[in-house]
C-alpha cells in the first residue's frame, strides 16, 4: 500500500508508474475518495468547533438564568450533522483502502521500462547448458521411467497438476530442502522458521495476496483461513503491528513449506509435468530491513539464491524484470532462470523481491531509528529456491543416455550418500 498523501502531492509521476506497468488501476477514483475525505474531515472539524462553542454560550446563558433552548436545539442538530458525517467518512475510508489496497507499488528507478516479459534485462549467466550426445528427454519421462514420479496417482487422488513423489524422488525432494535450509541457516544468517501454512485474512492482505490475487488463492470454507501460496506470507508478517528496535535490524527468516495456488488462469500452459502445479514445495528467504540499506540487502538475498543452483552445478541466469513484469507489491525484482535442456530454454526458479515500505505500511510493521523516529521497514523476500523445480532441472542436467540420473555431489550427504537413480530406485 502506498502513501495516500504521497499519491495526493505526486499523482503524475503516480499515472507515469501506472502506464510502465500497463496497469488499468482507476487513480482518478482514489484522487476523488482522498479528495472527499478530506472534505468531510474539514467540515467535520469545523462543526465540532461550532459546537464546542456552543456548548459553552448554553453554560454561560444558563448560569445567567437566560433561556437556553434555541442554542440547544442548534447543538443537537450541529451533532446530528456530524454524526452524519461520520458515518458518511466511514464508507468513504472504506472505499479508499479498497481502492488502495489494488494499487501497485512504485518503481525503483532502475527497473527497464517494457510491456512484459520480454523487456526483462538479463543481468548476468553462470554455467555452461551441458552438451548431450543424446537427445535430452524431459523430466515427467525420466520420472515415470524410474518409477519415481507419479502423475497419473496425483490426479486420482487429488486433480491434474498434482504429483506423488516415491522412493527416490521423494528422498531427492527431502535432500533438497535439507540442503537449502542448512545452506541458507549456517552460511548466510538467516533464521528458520517452522511457520503455519494456513494464515488469515488480516495475514493474506499484510502481503498483497488480498484482495487482488483472491482468485489464485485456495480459502478453507467455514474458516478465516487461506492455504499460503507461499511463506512469504506468514515469515513477511511475523512482526505485524510491531515497533521493532533499529539495532536488532536486519532480520532474516528462512522456511521450508508446501506452497499452493490455484492458477487461475494459467491452464494450458506447463500441463505436462512439474513445472506448474497446485502444490509445490519451496524454501523462502524474508528480510526486514531500514530503508538506506534495503537494496544492498537485495543483492546479498540474490546471491544466496544463486548459491544453492552453483553448488548443485546447475547453469542459471539473472533477469531484471521490466515495468511490464513485475509483481504488484515489488519496486523491483530479480529473476533467477535455471536451464532445462529438454525445454532448450531457461526458465524461472526463484524472483526475488524488494517491496520497499508497501507491505509494511499494511501490515503496520514499523522500527525505531537511532533518532528515535518511528519508520516503516522494507520487507525483501525471494525463493532460495522452488525445490519441485530444483528436482526437474536436476534430472533433465543430470540425465545419462540410460535414462538414470547422477545426483549432484553437494547433494549427496543430505540424500544418504546416494550418488545415482537408476531403475532400481523404483523400488528404494
Amino acid at each position: 500500500m502506498l502513501d495516500p498523501k504521497w499519491i495526493r502531492e505526486n499523482p503524475e509521476t503516480v499515472r507515469d508508474i501506472l502506464r510502465k506497468r500497463n496497469h488499468s488501476f482507476d487513480l482518478d477514483a482514489l484522487l476523488e475518495a482522498e479528495a472527499e475525505r478530506r472534505a468531510i474531515l474539514g467540515e467535520v472539524e469545523d462543526l465540532k468547533s461550532v459546537r464546542n462553542e456552543g456548548s459553552r454560550k448554553v453554560g454561560e446563558m444558563k448560569k445567567r438564568g437566560e433561556d437556553a433552548s434555541a442554542l440547544m436545539e442548534e447543538m443537537r442538530e450541529t451533532g446530528e450533522r456530524i454524526k452524519e458525517l461520520g458515518e458518511r467518512l466511514a464508507g468513504t475510508e472504506g472505499r479508499l483502502r479498497a481502492l488502495l489496497m489494488m494499487m501497485p507499488n512504485r518503481l525503483h528507478e532502475s527497473v527497464p521500462v517494457g510491456s512484459d516479459e520480454n523487456g526483462n534485462a538479463v543481468l548476468r549467466e553462470w554455467g555452461e547448458p551441458r552438451v548431450f550426445g543424446f537427445a535430452p528427454r524431459p523430466h515427467w519421462e525420466l520420472g515415470e521411467k524410474l518409477g519415481i514420479m507419479d502423475f497419473e496417482t496425483g490426479a486420482r487422488l487429488a486433480e491434474s497438476r498434482f504429483t506423488v513423489l516415491k522412493g527416490a524422488g521423494a528422498r531427492l525432494e527431502r535432500a533438497l530442502i535439507n540442503f537449502m535450509l542448512d545452506l541458507h541457516t549456517t552460511k548466510h544468517g538467516y533464521t528458520e522458521i517452522n511457520p503455519p501454512i494456513l494464515v488469515n485474512s488480516s495475514t493474506m492482505e499484510g502481503t498483497g495476496q488480498l484482495p487482488k490475487f483472491a482468485d489464485d488463492q485456495y480459502k478453507c470454507s467455514g474458516d478465516d483461513l487461506w492455504l499460503i501460496p507461499t511463506a512469504e506470507v506468514p515469515l513477511t508478517n511475523l512482526h505485524h503491528g510491531e515497533i521493532l528496535e533499529g539495532r536488532d535490524l536486519p532480520l532474516y527468516y528462512t522456511a521450508y513449506t508446501p506452497c499452493f495456488r490455484r492458477e487461475a488462469g494459467a491452464y494450458g500452459k506447463d500441463m505436462r509435468g512439474m513445472l506448474r502445479q497446485h502444490q509445490f514445495d519451496k524454501v523462502e528467504l524474508v528480510k526486514l530491513c531500514d530503508p538506506e540499506r534495503s537494496y544492498e540487502e537485495l543483492d546479498l538475498l540474490l546471491g544466496a539464491a544463486e548459491e544453492v543452483l552453483r553448488l548443485l552445478g546447475l547453469p542459471y541466469r539473472v533477469v531484471v524484470l521490466s515495468s511490464g513484469d513485475i509483481g504488484n507489491a515489488s519496486c523491483k525484482t530479480y529473476d533467477i532462470e535455471v536451464w532445462l535442456p529438454y525445454q532448450n530454454c531457461y526458465r524461472e526458479i526463484s524472483s526475488c523481491s524488494n517491496c520497499e515500505d508497501f507491505q509494511s505500511r499494511r501490515m503496520g510493521t514499523r522500527y525505531r531509528d537511532k533518532d528515535g523516529r518511528i519508520r516503516l521497514v522494507h520487507t525483501l523476500n525471494g525463493s532460495g529456491v522452488a525445490v519441485g523445480r530444483c528436482l526437474i532441472a536436476i534430472m533433465e542436467n543430470f540425465q545419462r543416455e540410460d535414462g538414470s540420473i547422477e545426483v549432484p555431489e553437494a547433494l549427496r550427504p543430505f540424500a544418504g550418500g546416494l550418488e545415482e537413480i537408476g531403475e532400481g530406485s523404483r523400488a528404494r
